[in-house]
């Protein structure tokens, strides 16, 4: 099967930071699915995996979000059948989604939605769960249609979490949603997928905050440079809030918190499939549930951009804009 990998290490702008194979087909055995697929999307976790993950031996093949068919099933699959079109972001231990086949847990994977072409469906797994484990399981946010007191501050709010988090909270939530965004096309951006307010993280956040007059904010999703952002949070925060973050800060002074006993959640959404966590299961229904509100037209695709086909030339330039923060929304690729 053909495939995009990598042998070492590199710095993107090498020639073979990533290069096209030819692999081996693998077979689906006990609960595991063999997914042809037909579609990816690109994260910031593929080029932190491709810098920092030497491969002992064989080539690397990285990629967490995919859409393709079921074309085999192990002898314990007892979810999805040979002919079923599925999305999924995968395992982060296992071989990824940039190869023409791949084996993945039938607990992680969801029926794609039906309204949406492979390449617009790609650009969702890896994100949506991201964002409805850190909403929901961290943040505790109540799902309901009736207006709520909740507020909720979603800082790098452009970004491909970011873009489906600010539909999920406008769709299974009352909360009132201050989004940050510092450049124009992302503050269109994010007031088109549901932002009640946006605010400039490249200025001081708190006063701009305040000045909405929304009240304190009860929840704070942080995406990014948290540990930039972390005494505005205190300041804007009311007593008792839930702050959560997807970024890696190399030191975090939670100390801060202490005061209005914030509490602080980490979100991972590889946890689950990594340890086989006794819920890994609700990663698949979490996915189906979004299947269905995007094929209700309550969701749409967060999308930026679709490079071409999926080989390493494409991947290395999609590996590039990640790296330069470029993204809005999510690039995608599709067939070989």
């Amino acid at each position: 099967m053909k495939a995009v990998g990598y042998t070492q290490s590199l710095e993107i702008s090498e020639p073979n930071a990533l290069m096209d194979l030819e692999l081996a087909e693998p077979s689906a055995s006990g609960r595991d699915l063999l997914v042809k697929v037909n579609a990816i999307a690109v994260n910031p976790v593929d080029y932190k995996i491709r810098q920092r993950v030497n491969p002992e031996g064989e080539a690397k093949v990285i990629g967490w979000d995919a859409v393709g068919e079921v074309v085999e099933i192990g002898a314990d699959v007892t979810e999805f059948a040979v002919g079923d079109r599925v999305y999924y972001a995968g395992d982060l231990t296992r071989a990824g989604s940039n190869a023409e086949f791949q084996l993945v847990d039938e607990r992680i994977v969801g029926k794609a939605p039906k309204s949406l072409s492979d390449s617009d469906a790609a650009a969702l797994p890896l994100t949506t769960i991201t964002a409805y484990e850190l909403l929901f399981d961290h943040l505790a946010l109540k799902q309901q249609s009736e207006k709520s007191d909740e507020v909720v501050l979603v800082v790098g709010a452009a970004g491909g979490v970011g873009s489906i988090m600010l539909q999920l909270l406008k769709s299974l939530t009352g909360a009132t949603v201050i989004a940050t965004a510092s450049r124009e096309s992302s503050k269109s951006w994010v007031q088109e997928l549901g932002a009640d307010h946006v605010v400039d993280h490249s200025k001081p956040m708190a006063e701009q905050i305040k000045a909405l007059n929304v009240g304190e904010v009860t929840h704070v999703a942080s995406l990014n440079n948290t540990h930039q952002y972390i005494e505005d949070y205190v300041e804007v925060m009311k007593p008792k809030g839930r702050l959560a973050l997807i970024d890696d800060p190399e030191s975090l002074d939670v100390a801060k918190l202490k005061q209005k006993s914030l509490s602080l959640h980490w979100e991972f959404m590889f946890t689950r499939s990594m340890f086989e966590t006794d819920d890994m299961v609700e990663q698949s229904r979490l996915l189906t549930h979004v299947a269905s509100l995007i094929d209700e037209g309550k969701i749409k695709t967060t999308v930026g951009k679709h490079l071409g086909k999926i080989n390493a030339e494409n991947l290395i330039e999609a590996h590039r804009i990640l790296e330069e923060g470029r993204a809005i929304g999510k690039l995608v690729l599709e067939g070989f």
